[in-house]
């Protein structure tokens, strides 16, 4: 016997609907867009998370924490992993809401 199977889009696309899901999702964007980042840089470097993790003079686990999004690590935790991974570090602000590109108030 199979079960059947949705794919991923789909279901997505049906939990997108929810304005509640919608806002909780939308909270999470700055984890996951920092996850992403920091994996996306390893692997520009061709790494393994056991060699950033030996370049840092940490854990692979404590590698694996930090791209896995939940927390919100330090500044110089970050230059350390940019570093290993070849890269640099940048921090930018951007406006609050995207549609808004003025400033206010001077």
């Amino acid at each position: 016997m199979t079960a059947d199977t949705v794919p991923a889009e789909t279901v997505f696309a049906e939990w997108r609907k929810d304005p509640d899901y919608v806002a909780a999702y939308d909270a999470l964007d700055d984890e996951f867009s920092l996850a992403n980042a920091l994996i996306e840089a390893r692997h520009r470097a061709n790494m393994t998370q056991e060699q950033v993790a030996a370049r840092m003079k940490t854990t692979q686990t404590v590698v694996a924490r930090l791209e896995g999004g939940r927390t919100m690590p330090s500044t110089r935790t970050l230059q350390r992993y940019a570093a290993a991974t070849g890269t640099k570090l940048r921090i930018r602000f951007e406006p609050a809401d995207p549609n808004d590109g003025e400033t206010k108030g001077g």
